[in-house]
């Protein structure tokens, strides 16, 4: 007699037949804590915060709160993590539906530039740089997350190499280059507090726009 074993999940991937989640593993819970958590960080920074603070905002107890995330800093590295991960799906969504490689990366760099001027993304990582010394695996982990901009702009050379329709030795180095050629000194410029919020779409085109420019002179096969 033969017995079939049905594969199923793993118990943290699914509800019980009680419809409840497992302590930790209610990921509709834990988007509401890494939510209140974004509210709390960028208001009252890293430092000020503190976990009663964003269980509070959250809307949950404080037991609940540490069942997800084992301190602040794992709720601070969490948040990271998350939007990265959504910006960087983004991103590969800009390049997949691209018409051309001009295109494709003039949407990347266009879009990289807004995320830079217009969210939260620059407050958050000079929070990080904030608690370098002191934290220093929160650093690690911020520079380790995988799947960010880079890296999603890299696989985007790697197939256009592939195709034929660029000649690039090091994809890592060329990604790097064509992000700081792109955003042209608005990181910096956010980084160390200068306001440019009120940087208009036209600036922003012929920023972009040399980039691409120069980075296909540098790197466009050959015909």
């Amino acid at each position: 007699m033969v017995i079939e074993v049905a594969e199923t999940a793993p118990p943290y991937m699914c509800a019980p037949a009680t419809g409840r989640f497992a302590a930790g593993a209610d990921p509709a819970k834990r988007e509401q804590i890494i939510d209140g958590a974004k509210r709390v960080f960028m208001r009252m920074g890293f430092d000020a915060a503190s976990m009663n603070d964003v269980t509070r905002e959250a809307g949950v107890s404080k037991g609940t709160i540490y069942v997800y995330f084992q301190s602040k800093e794992d709720l601070f590295a969490a948040l990271i993590e998350r939007e990265k991960g959504r910006f960087a799906e983004e991103l590969r969504d800009i390049l997949g539906h691209a018409e051309n490689v001009e295109d494709g990366l003039s949407q990347f760099a266009t879009a990289f530039v807004r995320q830079i001027l217009f969210t939260d993304m620059i407050p958050a990582m000079r929070t990080v740089i904030g608690v370098l010394n002191r934290m220093p695996r929160l650093c690690q982990r911020f520079l380790a997350t995988p799947g960010n901009a880079r890296t999603v702009l890299q696989e985007y050379l790697v197939r256009q190499v592939e195709a034929g329709t660029l000649a690039i030795d090091d994809t890592d180095l060329a990604a790097r280059q064509f992000v700081d050629l792109s955003t042209g000194s608005y990181f910096k410029q956010r980084l160390f507090g200068e306001q440019v919020d009120s940087t208009d779409d036209v600036e922003i085109k012929r920023t972009v726009a040399s980039a691409v420019r120069v980075f296909l002179a540098a790197y466009r096969a050959p015909v």
